[in-house]
């Protein structure tokens, strides 16, 4: 495909002096550079999914509103209903 896009002049420098370098086209120095970053920023976003404590057991305890934070903040600091 062609297309026409804006690099700054220093980029097109290097990338012109690279292509050169490596005996290669700037447009493959340009399409390798892209696929790079891009092959990058996609390893980057798939971060791991943080592992979660799972608890079993039965409802909450009589008296325990789970819809009050206040409260449910006063019985996680010990302070009884």
């Amino acid at each position: 495909m062609r297309t026409t896009i804006k690099v700054a002049d220093r980029l097109q420098a290097e990338a012109r002096t690279r292509a050169a370098d490596s005996g290669r086209t700037l447009n493959a120095v340009v399409g390798d550079a892209l696929g790079e970053s891009f092959a990058r920023r996609a390893g980057a976003d798939r971060k791991p999914r943080p592992r979660l404590p799972v608890f079993r057991g039965g409802r909450p305890l009589p008296g325990v509103d789970l819809d009050d934070g206040a409260t449910l903040l006063d019985l996680m600091k010990g302070a009884g209903p």
